[in-house]
């Protein structure tokens, strides 16, 4: 029986950035289901500025960097780097960009938050996972996003990358963190998904002028084939908005009882591979 493949495409996660209930996630849960019989795990991530690259040792790879994403008509240009995640030794994949995510002396977190670009930081962050991971020709059964960023990796995967041989099957997994961000995306971003063909009635409906944090997760939840809440302070319209869509979910009481939830919810979504 073929292993299942679960792809981990995370805002955060502990050693690179500072200790958060997100990042611990971020590395306990990969590392807890890489160690689970039957699982293989990659996990990507934003390679930001404050990340150190010489303590975490992360190295270019040359062969899956170089392309250019064209996002409003501009060229960004996409380096991958990578690097181990201990014990474990999972590889963690770094999407880079001199264009998106270098350090700004205004940044209030490490994420950079308070952007005005971030529609097209989660862009470039979506399609660089895509297109890595299909230059690895690694075709996972499981892509689990979590955190603000990767918010619209689930509507890239569903609508411009879903005939594509390496993510046709995948299922999609949304974990609703309680992310602080304070601002609202511009107002133009459905535009610029419908440059990449992505267009669906669902984006159509969405007020362009009030794209804040929940209208960041409802677009995450809207292609999403499940949702982890992860954690206790998700908004109920939030909690409502994914009872109403019929899809399955994890409790945040559930998900807290660690990597063995985590392993059942994801053997409940993709049958046995032979």
């Amino acid at each position: 029986m073929a292993d299942k493949r679960i792809l981990y495409v995370a805002q955060e996660v502990k050693p690179y950035l500072a200790e958060t209930p997100e990042s611990l996630i971020g590395n306990k849960i990969p590392q807890g289901i890489h160690a689970k019989k039957g699982f293989e795990v990659r996990v990507f991530m934003p390679k930001y500025g404050s990340i150190n690259e010489r303590r975490n040792q992360l190295h270019e790879v040359i062969r899956l960097s170089g392309m250019n994403i064209i996002i409003d008509d501009t060229d960004h240009p996409l380096i991958i780097k990578v690097a181990s995640l201990q014990p474990s030794r999972i590889q963690v994949y770094f999407i880079d960009s001199d264009d998106f995510f270098q350090k700004s002396d205004s940044d209030i977190d490490d994420f950079g938050s308070n952007r005005n670009d971030n529609d097209e930081r989660a862009i470039f962050f979506a399609r660089g996972t895509m297109e890595t991971v299909k230059k690895s020709s690694w075709s996972p059964s499981i892509v689990h996003c979590s955190g603000w960023v990767s918010f619209l990796t689930p509507a890239y995967l569903k609508k411009m990358y879903h005939e594509d041989p390496c993510f046709r099957d995948a299922k999609v997994v949304y974990t609703i963190f309680d992310n602080k961000y304070e601002d609202k995306l511009d107002p133009r971003m459905i535009e610029k998904l419908k440059m990449d063909n992505i267009c669906d009635p669902m984006l159509d409906a969405i007020d362009v002028e009030n794209l804040d944090i929940n209208a960041m997760h409802r677009i995450a939840i809207d292609f999403s084939d499940a949702v982890v809440f992860g954690t206790e302070n998700v908004d109920p319209a939030l909690e409502e908005y994914v009872k109403a869509k019929g899809i399955p979910y994890m409790t945040f009481d559930k998900a807290s009882e660690g990597v063995d939830a985590y392993k059942e919810f994801y053997n409940s979504l993709i049958p046995n591979e032979d």
